[in-house]
This record gives structure tokens, sequence and C-alpha cells, in this order.
């Protein structure tokens, strides 16, 4: 690894762009080759007791959980320098972002990853989505909705310094055991991720369902490559590190749209910007080469209504949870944060209650 991190460090931005691009369409081909998608796995065992799609998202995020604390261990992946284990947990903003999310994505035909799939697919409703997912997400951040998120994250904040270094579940064994937060990582890590894949394989239909798997394990995979690339080219002693990340698509919706006008003074696109465009160019070949690409848009009014609402909701909860369905239950996860865990249980609720609200929505235009 010693070799791999010298040949990043002489180009950095470069080796960063090109990783995220290549991840990126890895995952967009597989998502569309498996039909992995978050909110069609809550749909499915809503409606039909179908838990398949439900235990692949769960195989993922202990896919992601495996191999980001054994690259930890390694000392490929400073977890502390990400943005999800810091020493203070923001309750209300996983909790109430996350119901947010999950509710706004069942309108907006799916979280953001799944839009990128149907882009890449030919679905301009998706790029509308896209659109305004990042518009709201920079409003959450820094523009008008942000001082109003900073204030009730600054109040509803609490510090985890009395259980662990961070909010890290690694962080708070390691304290109760006195023993190092890497091994503790491991040990942690695995437990939960084994606990996981019992409940995965113990479905006898999700066992007999290779496709499943390979989704699970497919997504996984991508976020610990993620992992690894951003872990090897941080640099502590740089004048501005690389913060270390993974795949994610709410913020990296806005700062697309602000590389795309922005190009000149940007320079080179980061991890996000550039995973997003190669997932998007991963559906596009993936869905053309299945022959079923298809330009597609809105129905009617009421359509248009449903999606701009569920993606603007998908912006500001995205934000206030610091993720989605990718980037807090499976990449968050993936460093055992606890907020993370939060965010997760949050989307699936509000994912539950949004299919609920959607139903009736959809009997009363009938």
């Amino acid at each position: 690894m010693s070799e791999l991190r010298e040949v990043i460090a002489t180009d950095a931005p470069y080796y960063v762009m090109l990783g995220g691009l290549i991840i990126g369409f890895v995952f967009g081909v597989f998502v569309v080759r498996t039909n992995f998608c978050t909110m069609g796995a809550i749909s499915d065992f809503m409606n039909f007791g179908d838990f398949r799609r439900f235990r692949a998202w769960l195989l993922a995020s202990a896919t992601a959980i495996v191999g980001a604390q054994l690259l930890a261990y390694e000392g490929v992946l400073p977890i502390s320098k990400t943005m999800y284990v810091g020493s203070s947990l923001n309750w209300f903003g996983h909790i109430f972002g996350g119901l947010l999310f999950g509710f706004g994505m069942v309108f907006a035909g799916g979280c953001v990853s799944k839009n990128l799939a149907r882009f890449g697919g030919g679905d301009l409703r998706s790029l509308m989505n896209l659109a305004v997912i990042g518009i709201f997400a920079y409003m959450t951040i820094g523009g008008v909705l942000g001082p109003v998120r900073a204030s009730i994250e600054e109040a509803t904040r609490v510090s985890v310094t009395g259980f662990g270094d961070t909010q890290s579940l690694a962080s708070f064994a390691a304290r109760a055991t006195g023993m190092d937060a890497p091994l503790m990582g491991l040990v942690v890590g695995f437990g939960i991720a084994g606990l996981i894949a019992m409940y995965c394989f113990s479905d006898a239909s999700f066992r007999r369902s290779p496709i499943h798997i390979v989704s699970g394990l497919s997504i996984g995979l991508c976020v610990v490559a993620g992992w690894a690339l951003t872990g090897l080219a941080y640099d502590e002693f740089a004048e501005v590190p690389m913060v270390p990340m993974s795949l994610s698509y709410v913020r990296p919706a806005g700062d697309s749209l602000e590389w795309l006008q922005r190009y000149t003074a940007l320079g080179l696109p980061n991890f996000g910007v550039a995973s997003l465009f190669g997932a998007t160019i991963g559906a596009f070949l993936a869905t053309a080469l299945k022959g079923s690409f298809k330009f597609t848009s809105y129905s009617d009014a009421n359509d248009t209504v449903r999606n701009l609402m569920g993606s603007s909701m998908m912006g500001v909860g995205g934000v206030m949870a610091l993720g989605c369905t990718v980037g807090q239950a499976i990449t968050g996860v993936s460093t055992l944060a606890l907020g993370s865990f939060l965010t997760f249980a949050a989307i699936v609720i509000g994912g539950m209650v949004g299919m609920k609200v959607f139903e009736r929505a959809l009997m009363a235009e009938a």
C-alpha cells in the first residue's frame, strides 16, 4: 500500500478524480444490472413481503463495514478524519433528516443513486430531480436555509466524549475496554457485519437469489474502494488535506452543478462529483446494452409536483442527516458512527410512512 500511496501522492487530485470516475462507473453498472434500489426494497417488503432487496441493502452495509474497518486497522483509512465520526452527535439532524429523506424519496421515485440510474436510462424526470436535490442541498448547507439548519444543529448537538473520543461504536468499545480503537473496530465491525450476514442468509429465498447476493456485495465493495482511494490520498500535512470520503450523492449533486458552472475556477472535480458522473455514465451504458434506454418525462402535473416535492425533501433531509441511503446507510455505517445507524433507521421509517401517504395520494387522484 505504501507504494500505491506514493504514486497517488504525486498528483492526488487527478488520481482521486480518475478513481472516483471508475468507482462511480462500476457502481452505476451494478445498480442497473442488479436492480439495486433502496426505495424498491422498502416497497417490496411492504407490498409483497419480499425482503430480498432489503437484505441486499444490508449485505452492502455489512460488506462496507468489514472493508472499512480492515482499511482502518491497516492504517490506510483514517476514520477519525471522516465527517461521520466527530466528537458530538447531531441526533435531531440524523433522525429528522433521515425521516425527511426517506419520505421524500418515495415521491421522487427513488433515492439519489436510483435517480442517477434512471437518468442514465433516459428518464428526464430524474435529471430534474437531481438538479432540485442539488439546489436544495446547497440551500441547506450555506444558502437561505443554512442559518436555520445551523441553529437547529447547535441546539440539539450533544457531546459523546464521555463515552469515547468520537461517536464511533469502536471508540465507545475502546474506551470501555482500554484497547485501541482500530482493533476494536475489527471486533465490533466484524461482530455487527456477522450478525447482518446471518440475518441476510437465514432466508432461503435470498440464498437462492444470486443477483441479490451479487448486488449487496458489489455495492458494498464499491464503497470500500472509495474509502481505500481517498484514504491513500489523505495527507495530514497538506495545506488543505482532502477529507477521506466514499460514495454519497446528496451534496455531490449540488457540487456537480457548481462544478459544471465554475469548472475554470474549480479545476478537477473532487471524488463526489467524479463518482456521480461515473455512476451516470455506467448506468447509461448498462441500460443501452440491455436495449432499454428510452427517453421519458413527467406523465402529468401531479407527477411533476410529486417528484419536485420529494426531491426538495431529499436535498434538505440528506444534508441534515449527512447522507442518503448510500452515503449514510452504507458509507456512513461502515465507519460504525452512531449517527449513521440512526439515519439508516430513520430513512427506512420515513420511506414506510411515505409509501402509505403516496398510496393514499394516488387513490385520491383516481
